[in-house]
C-alpha cells in the first residue's frame, strides 16, 4: 500500500483525492497539508479521511515514514521548492501543472529526482481520455499520412472574479495567463501527438478585458515542426468553451470532437465530390475497435503513477515531459514579448531559461484590483469533457 500526502487542499485537490480513493487497494491518503490547516481539515472531513494527519507545513508530511508519494496541488510558483524538498526526503512526487514557471526550476526538479532515485510525474490528465487516446492511436497508425497541420483551440471562459484570487493574474506567482495555465494541456498534447517539441515558435498575446489581471487572457501561437505547423489559441475569453483539435495529414484529417475526412483528388488535383471512403472506413474501424480506458483524467494518471512506483518503471508522463511543455510556453511568451520567431531549445545561460527575462519584460496589462484568499468551489471548470 502506497501512503500518500497531499500538499495544497484548494480547488484542484478534490481531483487528487478522488483519484487516490478510486484505487483503494493501492494507495491510502495518510496526510493533508495546507498553509491554512482549517482548509485541510475540511477536506479531510469532506472525503472521510478520518485517519489522515493535518499539518500547516510540508515538514509535517515529509517527516512521516508512511508517506511514499507526495501530491503537490499548490500555486505554480511553489512547485519547485516543494517538489525538490519532497524528492530529497525520499518521496515520489506527482506535481500539478504547470511543472514550474521557469526552465531552471524544472531542471532543478529533474536533478533532484535523478539524485534521489525517486519518480517525478507532472499532471497531464487529458492524455488519459478515451477520445485523445484514440486520436493518438490514429496518428500513430500512419493512416493519416505525414501530418502537415495541427489546429488547436484551447478555448475557455472566465469572468472577472476568476483573477480576484490573490495569486492569480500575476507574473510573479501564477507565472502567466491561459497560455501557461490552460493551454498547457493542449501544448503537451501537440508535443505528444507529434512526437516531440517544435523547432521554433511565433506568437502574439493581449489582455482583452480582464482588467484585474497583469497577465494575458488571449494568445495565438504558431509552432514550427520540420514539415508541419501547429497553431494554438489560448483563451479565457471564449464563450461556450469550445475545445477543438484538428489534425490534417497528407491522406486524411481527424477532428475532435470526432469527425474524419479524406479527400480524393481528380485529374486536375482538385477534390472529387466523393471522398476516400475506403480510408475513412479504416480510420472509423480503429475507433470501433478502441477499448475504453478503465479510468480517466486525474484518476487514470494517478493509477499509472501508482503502478509505476510498484513496478519500478517510469510513469507515462515524466518530469521531462512537463519540462518540455514549459519550454514551449516560455518560447511563446518570449516570441510574443520580443515580437520575433524564437528557436528552441532555449540555452541554459539565457535569461529566459532562468525566468528573469519574463519577469523583467512581461507586459503588466492591468494592475490587480481584487484580492480574495479563496474562491467558492466552482460549479464546473470543464469544457466538453476537458479538465483544466
Amino acid at each position: 500500500m502506497i501512503g500518500v500526502g497531499v500538499v495544497g487542499t484548494g480547488n484542484i485537490s478534490p481531483l487528487h483525492l478522488r483519484g487516490y480513493l478510486a484505487h483503494p487497494g493501492e494507495a491510502r491518503v495518510v496526510a493533508l497539508c495546507d498553509i491554512v490547516p482549517e482548509r485541510a481539515a475540511a477536506r479531510r472531513a469532506q472525503f472521510a479521511l478520518d485517519d489522515a494527519a493535518v499539518s500547516a507545513h510540508i515538514d509535517g508530511v515529509l517527516a512521516r515514514d508512511d508517506v511514499d508519494l507526495v501530491s503537490i496541488a499548490t500555486p505554480p510558483s511553489t512547485h519547485a521548492e516543494l517538489a525538490i524538498r519532497a524528492l530529497r526526503a525520499g518521496k515520489h512526487v506527482l506535481v500539478e501543472k504547470p511543472m514550474a514557471p521557469s526552465l531552471a526550476e524544472c531542471d532543478a526538479m529533474l536533478a533532484a529526482a535523478r539524485e534521489s532515485g525517486r519518480l517525478l510525474s507532472v499532471v497531464s490528465q487529458n492524455r488519459f481520455r478515451d477520445d485523445l487516446a484514440l486520436l493518438k492511436a490514429v496518428v500513430d497508425s500512419g493512416l493519416l499520412g505525414p501530418v502537415a497541420s495541427v489546429q488547436v483551440d484551447s478555448a475557455w471562459w472566465r469572468g472577472l472574479a476568476y483573477y480576484d484570487l490573490h495569486w492569480r493574474g500575476t507574473w510573479e506567482v501564477e507565472g502567466g495567463g491561459p497560455t501557461l495555465n490552460h493551454a498547457i494541456h493542449h501544448l503537451d498534447l501537440v508535443a505528444w501527438l507529434l512526437g516531440g517539441p517544435p523547432q521554433s515558435v511565433a506568437a502574439l498575446m493581449t489582455n482583452a478585458w480582464h482588467v484585474n489581471a497583469e497577465v494575458e487572457d488571449l494568445s495565438a501561437a504558431v509552432l514550427q515542426y520540420p514539415r508541419a505547423l501547429a497553431t494554438v489559441v489560448a483563451s479565457v475569453v471564449h464563450h461556450g468553451q469550445d475545445q477543438r483539435i484538428v489534425i490534417q495529414g497528407r491522406d486524411a484529417a481527424v477532428t475532435l470532437p470526432w469527425s474524419v475526412r479524406a479527400e480524393h483528388a481528380g485529374g486536375s488535383g482538385h477534390p472529387d465530390a466523393a471522398g476516400d471512403d475506403a480510408l475513412m472506413g479504416r480510420i472509423e474501424a480503429l475507433r470501433a475497435a478502441f477499448t475504453p480506458l478503465a479510468h480517466h483524467g486525474h484518476t487514470a494518471q494517478i493509477g499509472d503513477v501508482l503502478a509505476a512506483i510498484t513496478q519500478g518503471r517510469a510513469p507515462a508522463v515524466t518530469g521531462a515531459h512537463g519540462r518540455r511543455t514549459v519550454e514551449i510556453v516560455t518560447g511563446i511568451y518570449r516570441a510574443a514579448i520580443e515580437r520575433r520567431v524564437v528557436d528552441l531549445p532555449l540555452a541554459g545561460d539565457d535569461d529566459w531559461y532562468s525566468g528573469a527575462a519574463l519577469l523583467a519584460h512581461a507586459p503588466r496589462f492591468h494592475a490587480k484590483t481584487g484580492f480574495v484568499a479563496e474562491h467558492p468551489a466552482p460549479v464546473s471548470t470543464r469544457a466538453a469533457g476537458w479538465e483544466q
